[in-house]
């Protein structure tokens, strides 16, 4: 996984050999009441939605669309790569500026048909779940 900004968005690049999921949890503000989710798989099916804190634990807003998000996949020989883009016009007032932090997390999932799911994590959450905000780690922008 590598990590980049434009100016105007944040661009990931994640490279795969499995075959599921990749994952960008960003708490642009880093209070932990609300963040985003953005997924794509090997097919390039996009996900992306809002995570808003309430009595029980966090909404999921699937209404919510980041006007911009893109996430072009190619195959690889050893398997696939997804460049997620992520507008930052989408997800917070303004860019960051240099030494900004955000709260992120980068995440993939294997679901192996004859064995466990495997969840692994830029920041290690340790808890079965990647949606622990409190566990995302800081990305310092420069």
């Amino acid at each position: 996984m590598r990590v980049k900004h434009d100016g105007a968005a944040l661009c990931v690049r994640f490279e795969c050999e499995d075959s599921e999921v990749v994952e960008v949890f960003i708490d642009p503000v880093g209070d932990g009441e609300c963040y985003f989710e953005f997924e794509v798989n090997p097919l390039g099916t996009l996900l992306d939605l809002v995570l808003r804190r309430n009595r029980s634990g966090y909404a999921k807003d699937f209404a919510w669309a980041c006007d911009g998000f893109e996430a072009p996949v190619e195959r690889t020989a050893v398997g696939w790569t997804a460049e997620l883009r992520i507008p930052f016009a989408s997800i917070a007032a303004e860019a960051p500026l240099p030494g900004a932090e955000w709260r992120v997390n980068f995440t993939r999932i294997d679901r192996p048909r004859d064995g466990e799911w495997e969840l692994t994590a830029w920041s290690p959450t340790l808890l079965g779940t990647f949606h622990a905000v409190e566990r995302f780690g800081a990305m310092r922008f420069l």
